[in-house]
C-alpha cells in the first residue's frame, strides 16, 4: 500500500469537500422549503392543489435522480424562453443545475416523510389545543409542526444521508466535488482502488457527522419521552 500516494490523494480530495458541502446544504435547504409547500398542498383538501402535489411526488419519486439531473442540465437550454430570460446566467452554471435537480428530487421524498409525520399527530391533541382556543397558524406552530417533525425525524435523517451520497452524481454534469475530483485523479493515475478508498472514507466521515447530529437532535426533541430517574420519583 502506497501511503504517500494515499495521503496526497486524501489532501486533494479534501479540497473538494467544500463543494460537496455546498451542494448538500443548499439542496437540503431548498428542498426542505419546497417540501413544506408540497405537503401543505397535499393535505390542504383542495382537489387541484392536492392533485398537483400527488403528481409532483409521483414524478420525482418515480424517476431516477440521474435522469432528472440530465434533464435540468441539458434540457433547459433547449427552451429559448429560458435561454433569453434573466434566469439563464444562473441555470447555465453546472453547480446551480446540480443543486436545483437535487432539491427538486429531495422535495418529493421529504414531502411524503413530512405527510407521514402529520398523520401521526393524534387527533386528541389537536382537539385539546382547539378547546383552549388555538386555531390556524398557531395550532400548526405550537402543536402540529413540533409533533409531526419529531415523528418524521428518523425517516428524514435517512433522506438527508441519501442526499449526501447523491451529491456524487453532480460529477456527471461537470461539478468538481469529491467524486468528480476522484474520477479526474483516476484518469491521471489509473489507481482506482486507492482513490476510491479515500473518497469512501470522506463520505463515511461526513455521513457519520450527519447521523450523530440528527441523533442528538432527536434526543433533545424527545426529552419528554425519557423515563424519569428513580431518584426523582422518590
Amino acid at each position: 500500500m502506497d501511503f504517500v500516494f494515499l495521503s496526497s490523494t486524501m489532501v486533494t480530495l479534501l479540497k473538494a469537500v467544500p463543494m460537496t458541502l455546498l451542494l448538500f446544504s443548499l439542496s437540503i435547504l431548498c428542498g426542505g422549503l419546497l417540501a413544506l409547500v408540497i405537503v401543505a398542498m397535499r393535505v390542504s383538501g383542495n382537489p387541484i392543489l392536492s392533485g398537483f402535489a400527488k403528481g409532483y411526488i409521483f414524478v420525482f419519486r418515480g424517476s431516477p435522480l440521474l435522469i432528472q439531473m440530465f434533464l435540468v442540465f441539458y434540457g433547459l437550454a433547449q427552451f429559448s424562453i429560458i435561454r433569453y430570460s434573466f434566469l439563464w446566467p444562473f441555470l447555465r452554471e453546472p453547480v446551480v443545475c446540480a443543486i436545483l435537480s437535487l432539491a427538486l428530487c429531495t422535495a418529493g421524498y421529504s414531502a411524503e416523510i413530512f405527510r407521514g409525520g402529520i398523520r401521526a399527530v393524534s387527533p386528541k391533541e389537536i382537539e385539546a389545543a382547539r378547546s383552549i382556543g388555538m386555531s390556524g397558524l398557531l395550532l400548526v406552530r405550537r402543536i402540529i409542526a413540533p409533533i409531526a417533525f419529531r415523528h418524521a425525524l428518523p425517516a428524514y435523517s435517512t433522506e438527508i444521508v441519501l442526499m449526501m451520497k447523491s451529491t456524487a452524481l453532480a460529477s456527471l454534469v461537470t461539478v468538481w466535488e469529491v467524486t468528480g475530483v476522484a474520477q479526474r485523479l483516476i484518469s491521471q493515475t489509473y489507481r482506482t482502488m486507492e482513490v476510491f478508498i479515500c473518497a469512501a472514507i470522506i463520505y463515511l466521515v461526513l455521513n457519520f457527522i450527519i447521523l450523530q447530529a440528527m441523533a442528538l437532535l432527536e434526543y433533545s426533541l424527545s426529552r419528554h419521552r425519557r423515563a424519569i430517574p428513580p431518584a426523582l420519583k422518590a
